[in-house]
């Protein structure tokens, strides 16, 4: 009985680590809290019911076209709000209150265009390369459940698992073995210091901030499977859990949003499955006691104070 709960878990912890990583790495690297993270996951998530409904295509096609529309959008959006941002005394608390403006301007326009309905993309109607992939996991096909040391889960939540290692994976190589990866973990470090040996900072954060954005979108792309349905109100709920995640792990530290995502996902799935109740209440449970018991987050990392 354990069993289901905490391989379920670990499934949905590795999709959580996705959902988190790219609000701590604009806040890693800008020191700017994104109270929109969540509404760009959920526009990440219309484009893939658009990539489905609209095109007719497999919907896992959104994944690269989310992540290109969405670097875009982020390096567009930080051109035209951050470096005036940035200027300001206080850049974290001024983000706080550009960014929840920001949420709620594309909440509602989202409502004004599509409306309150839940919206959903059906597992039995998932496309043909989900299916092909499924059937190498040993699903059945048309998106039938994978099985796994016994217990059957559904195989869109394997394949974004699956997805969000790989987007981890591409993080890492990133920030580690590109060159732009080792400026941004220069800005990470010591902002003032890499200014003053000429790195272009604008440029390293324009390209975090965008890269930020589509690991958000992408993460979109797959919560319709994750959590049945999306609405455009979606986008609240999904930044407080993108918050827990990144706290749980070390908040300003990238890499350590996947052992957040993963005890989150264990925690969610545990208390879904025998205290079912009460898991509304889990992300801000688990917000009070990280911020009480280790506020610097498990890794233990502490947050450089600008």
């Amino acid at each position: 009985m354990l069993a289901y709960p905490l391989i379920a878990g670990l499934l949905f912890g590795l999709y959580f680590s996705l959902v988190g990583i790219g609000l701590n790495l604009v806040f890693g690297v800008m020191r700017i809290v994104n109270l929109a993270h969540g509404d760009f996951l959920m526009l990440g998530a219309f484009v893939g019911f658009g990539v489905f409904y609209l095109a007719g295509l497999d919907p896992l096609l959104a994944v690269p076209l989310a992540f290109a529309i969405f670097v875009l959008v982020g390096i567009f959006l930080y051109g035209i709000l951050i470096p005036r941002l940035q200027q300001s005394v206080n850049p974290e608390m001024l983000s706080i209150i550009l960014f929840f403006g920001l949420s709620q301007v594309i909440e509602a326009v989202m409502t004004i265009m599509f409306g309150t309905s839940e919206r959903s993309i059906p597992s039995r109607e998932l496309g043909s390369l989900i299916s092909k992939i499924g059937k190498l996991l040993g699903a059945s096909p048309e998106g039938g459940p994978v099985v796994i040391l016994g217990q059957s889960f559904p195989a869109a939540w394997v394949i974004s698992a699956i997805t969000s290692v790989a987007a981890i994976f591409l993080v890492y190589v990133y920030l580690y073995r590109t060159r732009l990866g080792t400026l941004t973990r220069a800005v990470m470090s010591r902002r003032d210091e890499a200014l003053a040996t000429g790195i272009n900072v604008d440029r390293v954060c324009a390209a975090a901030f965008g890269i930020g954005l589509a690991l958000a979108a992408i993460a979109g792309v797959f919560a319709p499977f994750m959590f049945g349905s999306v609405t455009p109100a979606f986008g609240a709920d999904a930044t407080v859990t993108s918050f827990v995640i990144v706290v749980l792990g070390s908040l300003g530290n990238p890499l350590g949003t996947a052992l957040g995502g993963v005890v989150y996902g264990v925690c969610y799935m545990l208390v879904q499955t025998y205290l079912s109740s009460w898991a509304d209440l889990l992300p801000y449970v688990l917000l009070i006691l990280i911020l009480l018991l280790r506020p610097s987050g498990l890794l233990g990392r502490q947050v450089r104070v600008a």
